[in-house]
């Protein structure tokens, strides 16, 4: 049996007056945000929206509506997602048993990757001198399968080692938009989560 092949998305809504048009853009936009598990680019959202329609002003829209619910749109460098606003964090945490993938890390996991947010790219070499000992490929292999890094480019030295950088992940796990939102590297050095 043939598969009747979808239609094709009308993205200019010309037959729709234009108060409707932009509404119908906007819950566009809200259900591709809703969908995705991961920041959406302004170029992928761009795809489902009109012409020369601007993304920023339906994204501003679609902030101003959501100001009253518990979850927001957020900005990260590589586009938007939909999140829940920090004031129900705790409630969240309460309702789920599993906890947070963060949560699981022990204390030298998250130093580690402390270290590789603030040195990044760094190579495992790079983190042997932070720490004095090497750092096992177990513990980068946790770091890796939770997403929250990645390999880099290669050492540019002997053999060309490959060096970590945090993820996009990183930041939504630490709800950051940028590095730059890191932490004060000293007040992290006091508590014993950041090295060097």
């Amino acid at each position: 049996m043939r598969k009747t092949p979808e239609p094709q998305l009308d993205r200019e809504l010309k037959a729709l007056p234009p108060d409707q048009r932009w509404y119908e853009w906007l819950r566009r936009i809200e259900a591709v945000l809703f969908a995705s598990a991961t920041p959406v680019s302004r170029e992928a959202l761009a795809r489902v929206v009109g012409q020369g329609v601007s993304v920023e002003l339906l994204i501003d829209d679609l902030s101003a509506e959501l100001e009253s619910r518990s979850f927001q749109v957020a900005h990260v460098k590589d586009g938007w997602f939909l999140r829940t606003r920090s004031a129900y964090a705790s409630a969240i945490r309460d309702a789920q048993s599993a906890g947070h993938q963060v949560m699981d890390l022990n204390a030298f996991d998250v130093a580690v990757l402390a270290a590789i947010a603030y040195h990044q790219p760094i190579t495992r070499e790079g983190l042997k001198d932070i720490f004095g000992k090497d750092i096992s490929r177990d513990l980068i292999g946790r770091l890796h399968d939770r997403g929250l890094i990645g390999n880099g480019p290669r050492a540019p030295r002997r053999g060309a080692p490959y060096t970590f950088v945090t993820t996009d992940q990183f930041l939504l796990a630490f709800d950051l938009e940028t590095l730059q939102d890191l932490p004060d590297r000293e007040r992290l050095e006091d508590a014993g989560l950041a090295r060097g």
